[in-house]
């Protein structure tokens, strides 16, 4: 089997080559007179979607056959899997270079050798077959869920256990009410939450957090993150999301002043974050954010308008993009962070008058899914901020955009945590009904179909996990901001894969309100578009750079 994880990392590092021959091309097409034209890469845009796939699939495929090469379970099973959900891969990102072969001048007859090789006809044959996808699912649904080992060592599994039994006791029992009702979280959810330490899984330990000095920890919040998402991904599992680009922000460009007031209280829960970046005429396009912050005195005045600010009631504090510079030559130098404070508000609307002058009105926007923080569109008028508020204080001045892409990047990573618990919870359900219910005097899970479902689920979810381990490592050694895009496009569509196969398997009662599984399936249509719309995340930024920067 080893041998076979070897051939496998072969494989897949063969068809990582035409991809990458496959964006040089892109990349001759798109320079004129050495210059390299963005504009023109726009009329490749459906290519460049597809290659940004290709190359998210590559690396999870690279990931999850490194992490199985290192694991040495009873019955190889983490072998196995590995070895089918690269078969998979292969198969998918193939096709798509072949279908765009003619447009980028990838040789045919290369990626049709590359098939008709008989090293790749018996890998597909052995780990990609029908059978082996079945026998694959019999052996999970006959061991309920079968844990593949999680190669973090005992302390993290520690951590795993802990906020397991958090959620099954405190989360699960109030997930479906939440959803079914529109309820803001109890603050007995919060209150225990903070109390477990949740707030403060990505805060040093000298601000109050968990993760200890000089030493960075994202695998940390990763894992607490999957078991908290796992109860509920909109009252639990995007808990820390906030603190956790808040912090982030404030360990990049804070002042001593700043963290040392701020970290703390985000850590214990004291202070409740939430961000706001999206403004309703840009979305994704943060450079473009227009939102005003005009210098008067000691302070800044606020005007504009924000959505999907996730949480904007029940906040204390709005992590805040604003335009302090209307240089239109350099639009996402002219942008700053602000620590805006306001008081909490329950339930869905909220009109804040600032006794230092000004208004905030906030208005929740009704969703499928993703329910309990609450999504808000918040306008403000004339609303007064101190000087103290500018994160960076006047350095920080022109600092908001790069201040959001580093809070942005353990967001990313922290939503394929997020789709890991959704995906968890989703096959859990599945093999249990699967078990259960009988059609045709047979249970589903006897149907070979069922198995091979079942399977190609566990491969995503066990594929999304390594993937987002690795990207984390990455990030603690300051680097892998491209990988973390990856990583979010890659979960995020897998967990809709699951999630609706979850769905499917329990029929007309999946589709009933009352089962968990429908919560599931609208929850998980939300991940593919915050942090980073799918499109924008595919195009703007991964193969834009990827594309841009390749050389010729």
């Amino acid at each position: 089997e080893l041998y076979q994880l070897a051939q496998a990392n072969s494989l897949i590092n063969e068809l990582h080559v035409e991809v990458d021959n496959t964006i040089k091309s892109l990349n001759h097409s798109c320079t004129f007179d050495g210059l390299f034209s963005f504009e023109k890469l726009d009329d490749h845009q459906q290519i460049s979607y597809d290659l940004a796939f290709c190359v998210a699939e590559i690396e999870a495929t690279k990931a999850f056959l490194n992490y199985a090469k290192k694991v040495n379970d009873e019955f190889s099973f983490t072998h196995k899997i590995s070895l089918a959900s690269c078969a998979e891969n292969l198969n998918k990102i193939w096709h798509r270079l072949f279908t765009h072969h003619s447009e980028t001048n990838l040789s045919r007859d290369r990626l049709l050798k590359f098939m008709q090789n008989q090293n790749t006809i018996n890998f597909l044959n052995k780990h990609g077959s029908t059978e082996n996808l079945a026998n694959l699912g019999k052996v999970i649904l006959e061991n309920g869920m079968l844990e593949l080992p999680s190669g973090l060592g005992e302390e993290k599994d520690i951590i795993r256990t802990t906020f397991a039994r958090f959620t099954d006791k405190i989360v699960v029992p109030v997930a479906e009410s939440i959803h079914r009702n529109s309820l803001d979280i109890p603050d007995q959810l919060i209150d225990a939450a903070a109390k477990l330490g949740c707030f403060g899984v990505g805060i040093p330990e000298a601000f109050g957090g968990a993760v200890p000095e000089k030493q960075k920890d994202s695998i940390g919040m990763l894992v607490v993150t999957e078991e908290l998402s796992r109860g509920s991904l909109g009252a639990a599992g995007s808990l820390i999301t906030r603190p956790e680009i808040a912090a982030r922000a404030l360990l990049s460009g804070g002042t001593e002043k700043q963290k040392e007031y701020y970290l703390p209280r985000l850590a214990s829960g004291a202070l409740l974050s939430a961000i706001a970046i999206t403004e309703p005429n840009y979305g994704s396009d943060v450079a473009s954010l227009s939102l005003s912050a005009t210098k008067i005195g000691n302070g800044w005045i606020l005007n504009g308008a924000k959505t999907w600010c996730t949480f904007a009631g029940k906040a204390d504090i709005l992590v805040l993009i604003a335009r302090t510079n209307k240089d239109e030559k350099k639009p996402h130098r002219g942008l700053s962070m602000f620590f805006v404070k306001k008081p909490q508000f329950s339930g869905h609307s909220f009109n804040h008058k600032n006794p230092s002058g000004g208004c905030l009105i906030g208005k929740s926007i009704p969703t499928i899914g993703y329910r309990g923080m609450h999504s808000f569109d918040l306008s403000f008028e004339d609303y007064f901020i101190p000087s103290e508020a500018l994160i960076g204080e006047e350095r920080g001045q022109g600092k908001g955009f790069y201040l959001a892409m580093e809070g942005l990047t353990g967001g990313r990573i922290q939503t394929a945590a997020r789709a890991s618990g959704v995906m968890e919870a989703s096959i859990r359900k599945a093999i249990a009904y699967a078990n259960d219910r009988r059609v045709f005097s047979k249970t589903l899970a006897s149907y070979q179909l069922t198995q091979i479902k079942i399977a190609r689920m566990a491969m995503d979810l066990s594929s999304t996990r390594q993937f987002s381990y690795s990207v984390a490592r990455l990030i603690d050694k300051g680097v892998g901001k491209m990988e973390s895009s990856l990583v979010k496009l890659y979960s995020c569509q897998a967990a809709e894969r699951v999630t609706r196969e979850a769905m499917q398997i329990h029929g007309g009662m999946g589709y009933a309100e009352e089962s968990d599984v429908s919560r599931y399936f609208v929850d998980a249509r939300v991940l593919s578009i915050f942090e980073g719309a799918e499109e924008t995340l595919a195009l703007k930024v991964i193969a834009r750079e990827l594309i841009s920067k390749a050389s010729t």
